[in-house]
């Protein structure tokens, strides 16, 4: 491989390993569901805050952790894709 190839490699691999600490994290229900993303897409953490569940509708529960969970993967992935942008031009030099 190439300099470039290596170096660019290299910069993709400390990327990668930004996105691992990246940690975002959304709300629903106004803070009644606490989600955490990481930059590689994976769900950290989840907090429920028991004072603001109506237990006996546990259907908006379920809806307020939907909500997180699919606004934390979204922006989860606006926050890699970010990142990753500035390596995506040289990647076509590297033959992947």
């Amino acid at each position: 491989m190439a300099f470039d190839q290596v170096k660019m490699m290299n910069q993709l691999r400390k990327a990668q390993n930004e996105l691992k600490k990246e940690i975002i994290e959304v709300e629903a229900g106004d803070g009644a569901v606490v989600v955490q993303v990481t930059g590689e897409l994976k769900v950290k953490n989840i907090t429920i805050d028991p004072a603001r569940v109506d237990l006996e509708d546990i259907a908006e529960l379920e809806h307020w952790l939907e909500i997180a969970i699919r606004d934390g993967l979204a922006k989860a992935q606006e926050v890699a894709a970010e990142k990753m942008k500035p390596l995506m031009g040289g990647l076509g030099s590297l033959g992947l």
